[in-house]
């Protein structure tokens, strides 16, 4: 059992708001959490619509079904019956407890059109990723607050190889994590895959020819840390672009895929604007791509774009954690030169994050960190490279090469 970061934010909402919703891809873990607080900590009763006589009294009496529910509830896979929005907003404003309605779904509601909007100023969303490095391990989790730190902890890291290609493979969902053998994790993915279309993308939207989405699921795995460049992928993969920017937001709407949007500012540059693609996973991303820890072996160059995607993603799930509560960016100017992460705290202080697939990093390799840093002047607070080395090396004033094993360090 994993001791999941969003636990405390979790008891901190159900102690204010009277509806709280855990979003996120199917096994990463919410009904296990929501099963735990309301154990103990925060008793519930507990209604699953994956169980088909629950849902069907969901569906043809929305709200006899909600006023059927006594005390605190929880209602599990709530987006297979987006008819409770209504009522469970009539039910809150009749009476306005706090922590009545923990819901838990495997789509983001808030990209789906008027359902958020009925529970505006009602409900608090929280969003549980796969397991970060850092929940597995146990540690901290601070690599967010600790960028924004005022010195960097330079300790030596060591990791492996062959472990950070192992913890890539494994991914972040709990039950392919626990599986030793690849060729077992491998009949996981394949399920999984299998599940979410015939069932969430199904109950999403009436979406044909639902073969073309693991054309286009592979072809982003492949595409990681690219920016996002629709006309080309219709060309590639036939599938119309009208329908290809349906299948995207299907594809974001239940956690499979992750658009990292473009930094945009008021210094007068010239910057991109596309978003850069990300699956959620990189053991989803493996699967998709063929990749295996023996490719990964004799093909080196096949790691770069899975350790950029383990990165982005990891930062994505700890940024969540600690104080600093930063929005997460690229950055990239029509003239080529990129950062593959920018953190901007709320103060406005920038942070750029560079991901470098090898043992030694050049004063080279800050190009691009360097051009933020003269673009965003004061702003700039730090730029790293995260490499496979050992050592935390300075590289001038706030510049700094970092062991990506620092994504988990800590106690």
């Amino acid at each position: 059992m994993y001791n999941r970061f969003l636990h405390q934010p979790l008891l901190d909402a159900l102690g204010d708001s009277p509806v709280i919703m855990i979003v996120g891809a199917r096994q990463t873990g919410k009904t296990t959490l929501a099963k735990i607080v309301a154990g103990d900590e925060h008793p519930a009763q507990y209604v699953s619509l994956d169980d088909i006589a629950f849902l069907s009294a969901a569906v043809s009496d929305p709200t006899g079904f909600i006023a059927g529910l006594r005390g605190p509830v929880v209602i599990d896979e709530v987006q297979r019956a987006p008819s409770l929005f209504p009522a469970i907003k009539a039910a809150v404003d009749h009476e306005r407890t706090p922590g009545r309605f923990l819901l838990t779904g495997s789509a983001n509601v808030l990209l789906l059109p008027n359902l958020s909007e009925s529970l505006a100023g009602r409900m608090e969303i929280l969003t549980l990723w796969p397991l970060a490095q850092a929940e597995v391990e146990g540690s901290s989790g601070s690599w967010v607050d600790t960028l924004f730190s005022d010195v960097l902890d330079t300790v030596p890291l060591r990791i492996s190889r062959e472990d950070l290609t192992a913890r890539i493979m494994a991914g972040g969902y709990p039950e392919p994590l626990s599986r030793q053998l690849e060729a077992r994790r491998k009949a996981w993915f394949t399920s999984y895959l299998t599940t979410i279309l015939q069932r969430d993308v199904r109950d999403l939207a009436n979406v044909e020819g639902l073969t073309a989405l693991p054309r286009l699921l592979a072809l982003l795995a492949t595409r990681a840390g690219g920016l996002l460049n629709t006309s080309d992928i219709s060309r590639t993969t036939g599938i119309p672009n009208t329908t290809l920017h349906r299948y995207m937001s299907l594809l974001q709407m239940t956690y499979l895929a992750y658009l990292l949007p473009p930094w945009s500012s008021n210094f007068g540059l010239r910057l991109v604007k596309s978003p850069k693609v990300y699956l959620v996973d990189t053991g989803l991303a493996a699967h998709l791509s063929g990749i295996t820890a023996n490719r990964l072996t004799t093909q080196p160059e096949l790691l770069g774009p899975l350790l950029e995607t383990f990165v982005v993603m990891e930062t994505v799930k700890l940024a969540q954690r600690g104080v600093t509560n930063p929005r997460i960016y690229h950055y990239r100017t029509n003239a080529g030169t990129e950062v593959d992460i920018l953190l901007e705290a709320p103060d406005g202080r920038i942070v750029g994050v560079e991901v470098k697939a090898s043992s030694t990093v050049r004063s080279s390799d800050f190009r691009g960190l360097r051009a933020l840093a003269e673009a965003t002047g004061d702003s700039f607070h730090r730029g790293i490279i995260l490499y496979t080395g050992d050592e935390v090396v300075p590289f001038g004033e706030r510049l700094a090469a970092v062991p990506v094993q620092g994504l988990w360090s800590g106690t």
